[in-house]
């Protein structure tokens, strides 16, 4: 028989996560995003480390921010479907 266990101490902890990851990063995650999207407006800031930004840094940036998020959304779902089969199996305990 396999075990299953879910305690109190991995409810917590997954309630955490999903906090953290909904509320705190995704929010900030979010922020960085419009905050780098208003850099990359030429109109907004310009030049020549500007246009490197723009160019380089930003694409390159934004596509790591776009995976996190979707990095954490699998980790939360993962992590509460994970604990329902827990839960369904009786390892409540």
């Amino acid at each position: 028989m396999t075990r299953v266990l879910s305690t109190d101490q991995a409810e917590g902890a997954i309630a955490r996560i999903a906090g953290i990851a909904n509320d705190q990063l995704m929010g900030q995650l979010a922020a960085l995003q419009r905050e780098g999207t208003q850099l990359s407006d030429a109109s907004v800031w310009d030049g020549v480390e500007a246009t490197r930004f723009r160019s380089e840094t930003w694409p390159t940036t934004s596509g790591a921010l776009s995976k996190a998020v979707e990095a954490l959304e699998l980790l939360r779902q993962h992590i509460e479907r994970v604990n329902r089969n827990i839960m369904v199996a009786g390892g409540n305990g």
